[in-house]
């Protein structure tokens, strides 16, 4: 199948405010930030590799303007961190409109070789950081009474076995648990969170640490034949982030092709 085309931005998100957590890089997260700006947005970025966050911010700032673009060092699994950032954000913005919650790690181990340390790491990173910033825009929006909007990043693993990964698809099914369930909490207050679920979404850093059996048989699932552009996933969260998307609430989007 050709390459997909990359469509310009249509003004989607213009005037808002939004903060994406592991933003830094050519990963779904770079992808969703650049994505916010070219609709508009202005955003506060994080990342727990910080020389890389510098990195990107710049090269952003240099590109959209410094005065939509700022960025705080953040691992989601430090609580301080986190408010941290939040706080940065409304401080910029005087409030928050939209909240990606990216920040997620893998890993490849059978439950019989799995170690106690893997699994927590795994869990604390993927599903209680999701939870600690969701938990942190939720207050926020509460606070200043304007109906945001929270998007995770679950993975259709979370609905689908495969093995070795029991660590990350039980993270990303409590995602999508926590995301159904934000939503229905949130919703009194007008606030909506979903959640996109991916399927295989490569950037060149990945491709290089990937074998080229283990890309030929998962890029052999997916029905053209090829794995999604990081853009590809970013551009469904600008979707449920957008008004586009104001009916919808508690929903996992799968953005897949697979048929396996």
């Amino acid at each position: 199948m050709s390459a997909p085309q990359y469509l310009p931005g249509h003004g989607l998100l213009s005037g808002r405010s939004a903060v994406i957590t592991a933003a830094a890089g050519a990963g779904i997260g770079g992808a969703t930030a650049r994505r916010f700006l070219e609709e508009g947005a202005g955003i506060v970025i994080g990342d727990a590799h910080t020389r890389r966050l510098k990195e990107t911010e710049q090269a952003l700032a240099d590109e959209f303007g410094a005065d939509r673009v700022a960025s705080l060092p953040c691992d989601v699994t430090d609580e301080t961190q986190v408010q941290a950032l939040f706080a940065r954000a409304e401080q910029i913005h005087g409030g928050l409109d939209i909240v990606v919650n990216n920040a997620g790690l893998g890993g490849t181990a059978t439950l019989t070789d799995m170690t106690d340390a893997q699994w927590t790491k795994v869990l604390d990173v993927t599903l209680n950081g999701t939870f600690r910033c969701t938990r942190a825009a939720l207050r926020s929006f509460r606070a200043t009474g304007r109906p945001g909007v929270v998007v995770n990043n679950a993975s259709v693993v979370g609905w689908r076995a495969q093995s070795g990964q029991a660590h990350y698809a039980a993270a990303k099914a409590g995602v999508m648990a926590l995301t159904r369930c934000a939503a229905v909490e949130a919703a009194e207050y007008g606030v909506r969170v979903n959640a996109v679920a991916p399927s295989l979404a490569m950037h060149p850093h990945l491709v290089k640490v990937t074998s080229a059996e283990l890309l030929d048989e998962l890029t052999a699932k997916e029905a053209f034949g090829r794995y999604a552009e990081p853009w590809e996933i970013a551009n469904v969260i600008v979707f449920l982030a957008s008004g586009y998307s104001s009916y919808m609430t508690g929903e996992v989007v799968s953005v897949s092709s697979q048929h396996a």
